[in-house]
């Protein structure tokens, strides 16, 4: 008698661990409702199962992580939004989300993008569309208001490099608007008074700001670019910055020929003194605050080594020699 009622406990055990597998897995968590849902990027398969479970999507985290590696998707499922619902199978919800059903897509626009990179990012990670994008804030700013000021055409150098989840379809007029929006919160909300401190409007910092971003390659050299840009301001010096000459070209470059230094464009550096009319890139804020605040020194020169850093120099003549160590490739 004892022997059985061992065998009749343990039946029961095996039975209950089996419908929790089957209710974990198979069974949907009930009810009618449809739930958005943010996957972040980077994800495991576990936490995606806790974010769902914590939404009432499905009713077991580790059920779902052991239905994903059992159906071989766990190192499959796509970030993005989701709208699912309690009354779907975890089986369906897994489906969903390995095969990318997604509503909307986080979208990661890095730091010195120009307007035009950002909308073919947008179109290649099958979002929207690149020429729709690139019209819309390259020639119409004033359909965009802000509480700081900006062009009433380019939003170049507006648009706040980061990573932004952006609905399917026709994101370009949203993404715009997240994108200012952004640029508000983390640059003009926080710095007011660094940029009121500083002698510039916002439209010079952030242009100042995106030459920094597309010439200094490497964190340490930032503020020392800025201390170089703005010193050959204060001297009526040209900037000739590479950069501006690559961004008045419209193409990227890997070396500049002489015959480009001679574009005539208002962007241009090496043929117009001062600063360009408008940002030529999209600066992070690392960028913009080494335009605030440039380093004390008196370099009045900087070339590129081939690994991205550079060599400063305050006289014409070290920036001779400068070039010649750049060429050869040694300190």
């Amino acid at each position: 008698m004892r022997g059985k009622a061992m065998l009749w406990a343990a039946l029961a055990v095996v039975a209950l661990a089996a419908y929790w597998a089957v209710s974990g897995m198979l069974l949907p968590a009930g009810g009618p409702e449809t739930i958005a849902v943010q996957i972040p990027k980077g994800a495991s398969a576990g936490e995606i199962g806790r974010i769902l479970a914590a939404r009432d999507v499905i009713r077991s985290p580790f059920w779902f992580r052991v239905l994903a590696r059992a159906a071989g998707k766990s190192t499959n499922l796509m970030t993005g939004a989701y709208k699912l619902s309690p009354s779907m199978t975890p089986l369906a919800v897994l489906g969903k989300i390995s095969s990318g059903e997604a509503y909307a897509l986080w979208i990661t626009c890095p730091e010195g993008f120009t307007i035009r990179q950002i909308g073919e990012r947008l179109e290649a990670e099958g979002v929207g569309d690149a020429d729709r994008f690139y019209e819309l804030a390259r020639f119409y700013g004033a359909s965009f208001p802000t509480s700081f000021p900006h062009p009433p055409d380019s939003l170049e150098g507006y648009l706040f490099p980061d990573t932004y989840l952006a609905p399917v379809g026709k994101p370009e007029e949203k993404l715009v608007r997240e994108m200012l929006d952004c640029f508000e919160r983390k640059v003009v909300a926080p710095l007011a008074s660094d940029i009121s401190a500083s002698g510039m409007s916002l439209h010079e910092v952030i242009t100042l700001a995106s030459l920094i971003e597309r010439e200094a390659k490497i964190p340490k050299d930032r503020r020392l670019v800025s201390a170089v840009l703005r010193n050959r301001l204060a001297r009526n010096m040209r900037l000739e910055c590479d950069a501006t000459v690559l961004y008045a070209l419209g193409r990227h470059k890997n070396r500049l020929l002489y015959k480009d230094l001679a574009v005539d464009s208002p962007y241009n550096t090496y043929l117009y003194a001062g600063l360009p009319p408008g940002p030529i890139a999209n600066p992070g804020l690392a960028s913009i605050k080494a335009a605030l605040r440039p380093a004390h020194v008196d370099y009045l020169y900087y070339v590129a080594r081939d690994d991205g850093s550079h060599i400063f120099s305050r006289t014409f003549a070290d920036h001779q020699r400068a070039k010649r160590i750049a060429r050869k490739g040694v300190l």
